[in-house]
């Protein structure tokens, strides 16, 4: 199901985020990082379930950056007519914003987003054992669908584990829906966005509920 390459990203990426959780209190560190592997396992699960529909395979990945300046974090379509403001290399920004927005902050922010996806399309998408619909092609809404799945995964997760007890498990699948949900970057909430804006906006709804429990309530 992923390759090897893959798993490597989405290692790193459950170590960087379990880090930055814990990195003020290390008594945290076991219960971090079980809380962050099924976050991450249930968002890349979802949205390769997701994909199967559309005919199509995604692959997780660290979050990157190709140009420097705060529009090349915001958007790539800047930088389609300035080509000049480019990295010799690709920036692994997910691998360590986490951990620097914890340290910076003394834990009282963190990014919590390491990764992003690529969706590849199969070669042969006329999806006949659905005997619904025939793709052509994989368009934006397709792929705001696949990455809205990942982000309904994770709020689907902070209700169960709301109500079986487990608040920090809750209050991170949230935190984790609400960094993703934005519209930046290759993050998922960009595709979302950009494929369905209406969607995203019913997620972002849904996800603001959740931080305002998180931020009033508890």
């Amino acid at each position: 199901m992923f390759a090897k390459k893959e798993v490597a990203h989405i290692v790193v990426a459950i170590l960087v985020l379990s880090l930055a959780i814990s990195i003020w209190n290390f008594e945290i560190l076991f219960y971090a990082l079980a809380s962050v592997f099924f976050i991450v396992f249930a968002n890349i699960v979802a949205k390769n379930i997701s994909a199967y529909y559309f005919e199509a395979e995604i692959e997780s990945k660290i979050w990157e950056i190709y140009r420097y300046g705060l529009l090349g974090v915001l958007s790539k379509s800047y930088f389609s007519v300035h080509p000049s403001r480019k990295f010799k290399k690709p920036v692994p920004i997910g691998a360590f914003l986490p951990i620097i927005t914890s340290l910076v902050s003394l834990g009282y922010f963190t990014w919590f987003s390491a990764l992003v996806f690529d969706v590849k399309p199969k070669s042969y998408r006329a999806a006949k054992r659905h005997g619904l619909y025939s793709f052509s092609e994989m368009t934006e809404e397709h792929i705001g669908y696949i990455a809205a799945f990942g982000i309904l995964a994770n709020l689907l997760f902070a209700i169960i584990g709301y109500f079986i007890g487990f608040e920090l498990f809750a209050k991170l699948n949230i935190y984790y829906a609400f960094f993703n949900i934005l519209p930046l970057s290759d993050l998922d909430g960009n595709k979302i966005f950009f494929g369905n804006i209406v969607l995203w906006s019913f997620l972002a709804a849904l996800i603001l509920i959740g931080m305002g429990y998180v931020f009033l309530i508890v």
